[in-house]
């Protein structure tokens, strides 16, 4: 399997290695000629635009790593192309853009797959597999806290929900299994925090899920108190008990005990990369396929729409 990379920016880099370290690594495409420097010694042909990339080499798939709201454009020519895509969240910077993404995949009958790599990590395998063999019983109400101090520099305006709050989201569906009914929102920038127009930078989200299950959101990026870890820091309460995830380690606690649990190996967890690939080879939408994610999506957008409106609103069917 061959893959041409477009986007040689800071997590481009990161593809960039890890693609090449596969032996899969076709091409890379990139509008700046600077970005070249990146590559080194390595013996990869460089484009400016993706379709010089596919007029000269083969390949099965593209990996998109552009700014969001060049998603769609680089997407949309490989779809034309039939050729599947790999591509970093969320699908597009706006969420009408983003279905409209999904229906041209399916339209063109191309396999579209985002790479959200969260839920792939191996203690939130471990938390999933606990709650699918019933170690707290039915879920009753989970709390997501997650605090960092993590100005962004770019040419758009931050977004807490869209640039890092998605993941969580993105996790809250995967771990319970169960999409959200309804969502109330406040979304702000906080006083003191850096001097940036448009941005919003904290979030504090109550959600209703299916099946009665209560979750609240508290995220920000600006905050000086001792930073949580990425995936920020869950308590999950069911009928029989209770798990936590603290700074990456997993906590389950059952009749007022509490047990300190190691999660799965690494090997035992595909990485979003090796999901697609597996997806391909068995001709099956990936776990992250663009269909499945547009609800992920819609999520940051209803909740946009219910800070907007000041109460709770319904989610509507996507």
């Amino acid at each position: 399997m061959k893959a041409v990379l477009v986007g040689l920016g800071r997590f481009g880099l990161g593809w960039y290695k890890r693609l090449l370290e596969r032996g899969m690594l076709a091409a890379v495409v990139d509008s700046n000629p600077e970005m070249m420097d990146k590559m080194a010694a390595d013996d990869i042909p460089f484009y400016h635009t993706l379709e010089e990339a596919l007029e000269r080499v083969n390949v099965d798939f593209i990996v998109n790593v552009t700014p969001p709201h060049i998603h769609m454009a680089i997407n949309r020519i490989a779809f034309e192309r039939g050729i599947a895509v790999l591509c970093e969240k969320p699908i597009a910077n706006d969420f009408e853009e983003a279905v409209e993404s999904v229906k041209l995949a399916e339209h063109y009958n191309v396999p579209f797959m985002i790479a959200e790599n969260y839920r792939f990590a191996p203690n939130i395998r471990t938390l999933k597999k606990l709650i699918e063999e019933g170690a707290i019983g039915q879920i009753s109400e989970i709390d997501i806290r997650f605090h960092r101090y993590h100005p962004l520099k770019r040419a758009y305006p931050t977004h807490l929900l869209k640039d890092i709050g998605i993941h969580h989201l993105d996790m809250l569906r995967y771990l319970t299994g169960r999409e959200s009914i309804s969502v109330q929102a406040y979304l702000h920038k906080p006083i003191g925090s850096w001097e940036e127009e448009g941005a919003i930078l904290s979030a504090s989200l109550a959600i209703e899920l299916e099946g009665g299950i209560a979750a609240s959101y508290t995220g920000t990026i600006a905050s000086h108190a001792p930073a949580t870890n990425w995936p920020g820091n869950w308590r999950i309460d069911g009928t029989k008990g209770s798990l936590e995830c603290i700074q990456d380690r997993l906590y389950l606690t059952v009749n007022g005990e509490t047990s300190l649990i190691e999660p799965l190996s690494g090997e035992q967890c595909p990485d979003c990369l090796q999901e697609f690939l597996d997806a391909l080879a068995e001709k099956r939408a990936g776990e992250t396929n663009a269909r499945d994610y547009l609800r992920t999506q819609a999520l940051v957008e209803f909740a946009e729409k219910a800070h907007q409106a000041g109460r709770r609103i319904a989610i509507d069917s996507i």
